[in-house]
């Protein structure tokens, strides 16, 4: 099993750096119990001028205010305190690349009433590639995004993520990398962990806002194709329309840029080295260690 900490690892807490073995929580918080609590996944890089930066740290804390707030968790936090706290966790642990989870839960409450105080703790560990490097297979998972009317979907709330869970457990039962979610209406939506892009034509498309959770590395990728000029369209659109794409790829903060090799045992006709999402995965590093990018993919 993977190991996020040791008897050295420093994370913080309410203002408060401990050392994780000894750190301490409430069995009685409604996070444990209903899941009540919001998160980020940020990453760290050492950059191409050696300096450690935290990427679009203030975009990550502005959501998990945004977050809070959706769902009624107070957010009594300072946001530039809380970054300023991150990096002094690479510090103390001696990081220069890692993965950063800020997470905001709740304090004793068995009662199904709004929090009225909250808890941030923020660590990280040294985590490569969520879903590594290697082309994905991927299957339409059985399980759909739950329904906008029922849960606030655009927060990243700790108890959504079950749903995410299963349908990433059920494809690797079965074999597959990753699973694909489709919203209640039978469209796209996302993966587990992750949104999705593919390519038709010269031109990208993704599912728009609505059922997903429009995530901060899809926000980087559209910026990308505006910069490349690559012609983008957010859009609906169904599993069969999927599978007559050119390629298709997966992206978030954990799995940065991934391609995806097959969908339900079908592939995708155009190589991943000759497609707008191999430009893209470049393009993303390079923005990502703050090195120069010149577009030397050429598209098939």
């Amino acid at each position: 099993m993977y190991s996020y900490y040791n008897d050295n690892t420093i994370l913080y807490i309410n203002g408060e750096y401990t050392k994780a073995n000894t750190a301490t929580t409430d069995l009685y918080s409604q996070s444990l119990h209903y899941g009540y609590a919001v998160f980020e996944g940020i990453r760290a890089y050492k950059t191409a001028s050696g300096e450690v930066k935290i990427f679009k740290a203030k975009e990550h804390f502005d959501r998990l205010k945004r977050s809070c707030e959706l769902i009624h968790i107070p957010y009594n936090f300072d946001n530039e305190a809380l970054i300023a706290a991150c990096y002094k966790v690479l510090e103390l642990n001696n990081m220069e690349e890692a993965y950063i989870r800020p997470l905001v839960f709740c304090p004793p409450n068995m009662t199904l009433k709004a929090a009225q105080e909250a808890n941030i703790l923020i660590c990280a560990w040294e985590w490569g590639a969520y879903l590594g490097e290697k082309l994905l297979k991927v299957m339409t998972s059985s399980y759909e995004r739950p329904n906008p009317k029922a849960f606030k979907i655009e927060s990243k709330s700790a108890g959504l993520y079950v749903n995410s869970i299963l349908a990433s457990q059920e494809a690797k039962v079965k074999g597959f990398d990753e699973a694909l979610l489709l919203d209640m209406n039978g469209y796209v939506a996302e993966g587990p962990g992750a949104n999705i892009f593919f390519e038709k034509e010269g031109k990208l498309y993704t599912p728009p806002a609505g059922n997903i959770l429009p995530g901060i590395t899809r926000a980087t990728v559209i910026e990308l194709c505006q910069e490349l000029n690559i012609p983008l369209e957010e859009k609906l659109f169904t599993i069969a329309e999927l599978k007559e794409a050119d390629s298709a790829f997966f992206c978030g903060t954990a799995a940065e840029i991934i391609g995806i090799d097959s969908l339900d045992g079908q592939s995708f006709n155009k190589p991943w080295a000759g497609s707008l999402g191999k430009v893209l995965q470049q393009a993303y590093k390079a923005k990502v260690l703050e090195k120069a990018f010149q577009r030397e993919t050429q598209l098939a």
